[in-house]
């Protein structure tokens, strides 16, 4: 018997759910930071094994939104719990809080949630049981599992509970797929996510990354990129760039090391900044830079 099915990862920001998709996968396909919102859109990531196939959907974590980025965002969320076989809600154990936990947790109206409680690497195994017990009380779930994504402690018992789950099915997809993602996509996420890391305050949240031109010169064994930063103010553009150009350095060496693991060869990266003033509210923009409503 074959089973398959869709499983959502979703969570309060920062609860580790990317990390989580990329442990799972065994490769890194979702952009990865201690900033919130590091996900924007639903993420897919395919899992196959010889009787069974997961199809993960990452889900960017629940909050309230303040632009029309981040109501984007909610639907996404909206939209990944709606028809998946089961909800990962994955808890930051670590930081856990029992009122703003369940204002979230109580945001999901699917029946077939498997709490997952993150980050336990970080916490005495007596401080995890009552964050276990305390949620169960609040809700019913299929399943409770500790894990850390980081550390990749407990992601057999994870899958084989998830398998478990999972109703009888076909595969969705061919063996040797990983992600629905464009590689273009993912080389955006890639440059994104070196920004999100190095810079501060506000900056980048209001940042978006295109990939103009990905090339592959098999000659060469050289895989040639070029992308555009967008921000959303002239103040913004400088820091991003930084004094003589080293922070734009800085991020396209960080960068170019996970684009090379990804494309498994060497990569040429040509990164340029512009100003979008006020990005996140126009309808328009939100369309050119990959932020589209699921159909």
């Amino acid at each position: 018997m074959f089973k398959s099915g869709f499983i959502s990862i979703m969570g309060r920001p920062n609860a580790g759910k990317s990390t989580l998709l990329n442990a799972l996968l065994g490769e890194k396909i979702a952009a990865v930071s201690s900033k919130p919102q590091t996900t924007r859109t639903q993420i897919m990531g395919v899992l196959t094994h010889d009787d069974c196939q997961f199809v993960f959907v990452d889900t960017p974590g629940i909050h309230k939104p303040k632009n029309k980025l981040g109501k984007f965002m909610m639907k996404e969320v909206e939209a990944g719990s709606d028809e998946a076989d089961v909800v990962l809600y994955v808890v930051d154990a670590s930081v856990y809080n029992f009122e703003r936990e369940t204002e979230v947790l109580d945001t999901i109206k699917s029946n077939n949630i498997l709490l997952v409680i993150n980050k336990t690497d970080k916490l005495e195994k007596e401080n995890i049981l009552p964050i276990i017990a305390q949620l169960n009380e609040h809700r019913t779930f299929m399943d409770i599992m500790p894990i850390s994504a980081l550390k990749k402690d407990g992601l057999d018992k994870l899958l084989e509970i998830i398998k478990g789950k999972l109703p009888e099915g076909p595969k969705f997809f061919p063996d040797d797929t990983l992600t629905d993602q464009p590689e273009r996509q993912i080389a955006a996420e890639f440059i994104r996510e070196k920004l999100m890391r190095n810079l501060n305050d506000e900056i980048p949240f209001g940042i978006a990354v295109t990939t103009d031109l990905m090339k592959y010169d098999e000659e060469k064994d050289l895989t040639k990129i070029s992308a555009t930063i967008y921000c959303e103010r002239d103040s913004h553009k400088a820091t991003i760039i930084g004094k003589k150009g080293e922070m734009l350095k800085k991020i396209g060496s960080q960068a170019r090391h996970d684009l090379e693991k990804f494309t498994h060869s060497k990569v040429f990266l040509e990164l340029w900044v512009k100003v979008k003033d006020n990005w996140r509210n126009s309808d328009t923009m939100l369309k050119n830079f990959g932020y589209k409503e699921q159909k």
